[in-house]
């Protein structure tokens, strides 16, 4: 039970699944170090603003934090393996001069060197080189699927620990003979983009500088049936995610009671801003409402979308990210941010063809050319460096060139100067973020996004509203992407959020 009693308890919504599945997923989950550094870089954290004091703080011990961060940690890999149709496990680059990565060159020196010195001896010493084939043949025997009899039985008797040792006692050890072996093995079992790799190996002759390379190129082969384990546990990792994130969060609440608080700020202000009609022009409110005329109540759903929209327009340095929601905030910024270059895209396409002579903005290939002219102009915005106002600018001057041509190909009157200064003017008011023209594509993202995210897959895609047209393909892009992560967010996480608004929305 919950340590907090105003705060849902799930684990009973979660026992569809039998407890193999679960086992199975957890297993699924658990042991991919070179994952768990992926996922963690890939989540940056935000500046907490001070917390909400809702639940009581709790002492925790030691055990109890690492537990909660290795929940945490595998609840997060799973995510992102889910969410993620991209997610690929990568080798371990240490940073260029770093103390772990000297430290690491040191140490494999010293072994090799030893190696070296051993079978430089006279008779050679093998000690060393037999540890090495009986890590190589576990790793070899690891590859294999249980169907692969044949194969592991000619890994099992070639590479015999115990024979192996007779025969160096007896100096009767053909070390160059397990080597081919051992990469002829290697080669049967590696991926095809290995190929390549454990052919260079035959052409090297010395055995300490064979050693290093053949276990080079394990590692990489590691890597690879890591990724192909992904690949085989996606689809049955999309059966269970659901009830293992709700489960994992469930855990996660129960020694950390406050684990809620943002998610509950985070709906009471959307239920605010719906019920006085805040930010009305700036974000849709939707899905109706409920209750007497004199105080509308909005269903849960419509403030749930609402909270959603909310994201796309959150300030990530001054304000905490609702804990249900952390793991996809990275998402939920590069979704903001192709927003924002597609509002500035859209109110410059929009002016530069209201300008311009009706007989060339319906042209494909104008407009076309003109929209790829200031996509790349603006293809840094996510960047530090760049400055709006510059590239507008510039724009400005590439727009009216572009309008120019057209019109004189077309043998229409050309440009004014009086006309080409007022468009450069208004391309440049569009960096204003209060510039009429940029507000109203703002407001009708928006309101496209809210009814794709109302409609979900059960209706024909929505009209994109007037003035988005150019826009169209990329915005459906964006909606696409921004609809299945709040589906699926909701699919883990609406429990909760009907227990927070049962709270929020009571009629007076």
């Amino acid at each position: 039970m919950s340590e907090n009693p105003d705060k849902p308890n799930i684990n009973e919504a979660g026992k569809s699944k039998s407890n193999g599945s679960e086992q199975d997923l957890e297993d699924a989950v658990e042991g991919s170090d070179e994952a768990l550094q992926k996922t963690k870089s890939g989540s940056p954290s935000t500046r907490r603003v001070q917390r909400p004091h809702s639940s009581p703080p709790r002492f925790v011990t030691v055990e109890e934090l690492l537990e909660t961060a290795k929940g945490v940690t595998n609840m997060a890999l799973a995510h992102e393996i889910v969410v993620n149709g991209d997610f690929r496990i990568k080798p371990v680059e240490l940073p260029e001069d770093s103390l772990e990565k000297r430290v690491k060159e040191i140490v494999h020196k010293a072994f090799w060197d030893c190696l070296s010195v051993q079978l430089s001896e006279d008779p050679p010493t093998y000690d060393h080189a037999i540890k090495l084939v009986g890590e190589i043949k576990e790793t070899l025997l690891s590859f294999l699927l249980p169907g692969h009899t044949r194969l592991r039985n000619q890994i099992t008797e070639v590479l015999d620990l115990d024979l192996i040792k007779q025969e160096a006692e007896n100096g009767a050890l053909d070390i160059s003979k397990l080597a081919e072996f051992i990469i002829g093995m290697m080669g049967t079992l590696c991926a095809p983009a290995r190929d390549e790799e454990v052919k260079k190996l035959k052409d090297i002759k010395e055995i300490v500088p064979l050693f290093r390379a053949i276990f080079s190129v394990l590692d990489l082969m590691k890597v690879d049936m890591a990724n192909f384990a992904v690949t085989s546990i996606r689809p049955h990792l999309m059966q269970q995610s659901v009830e293992y994130e709700r489960k994992k969060f469930q855990q996660l609440l129960e020694k950390q009671p406050n684990s809620l608080d943002f998610v509950t700020q985070w709906l009471e202000e959307a239920a605010d801003d719906l019920m006085n009609q805040k930010y009305k022009n700036a974000l849709p409110a939707g899905g109706g409402a409920t209750g007497s005329e004199d105080s509308p109540m909005p269903n849960p759903v419509a403030v749930q979308n609402y909270a959603y929209l909310k994201l796309l327009k959150w300030d990530h340095l001054q304000k905490p990210f609702p804990e249900t929601v952390l793991m996809d905030q990275v998402r939920f910024q590069e979704l903001q941010l192709q927003l924002e270059q597609l509002t500035i895209l859209g109110a410059v396409l929009l002016v530069s063809f209201s300008m311009a002579a009706p007989g060339i903005s319906s042209q494909a290939d104008f407009a076309e050319k003109l929209k790829m002219i200031v996509k790349i102009l603006l293809t840094d915005m996510h960047l530090p460096s760049f400055h709006l106002k510059d590239a507008l600018t510039t724009i400005g001057e590439k727009v009216c060139l572009e309008v120019s041509s057209c019109l004189a190909l077309c043998g229409l009157t050309p440009f004014t100067a009086e006309k080409e200064a007022v468009l450069k003017g208004q391309i440049q008011a569009v960096a204003n973020p209060d510039d009429p023209i940029r507000r109203i594509m703002d407001s009708r993202i928006l309101i496209f996004l809210e009814s794709y995210l109302a409609t979900g897959h059960q209706k024909p895609v929505p009209t994109v509203p007037g003035g988005l047209g150019p826009v169209q393909r990329e915005l459906e892009e964006v909606a696409i992407k921004f609809v299945r992560l709040v589906n699926y967010n909701k699919l883990v996480f609406s429990p909760y959020y009907d227990v927070i608004l049962s709270k929020v929305l009571v009629p007076p």
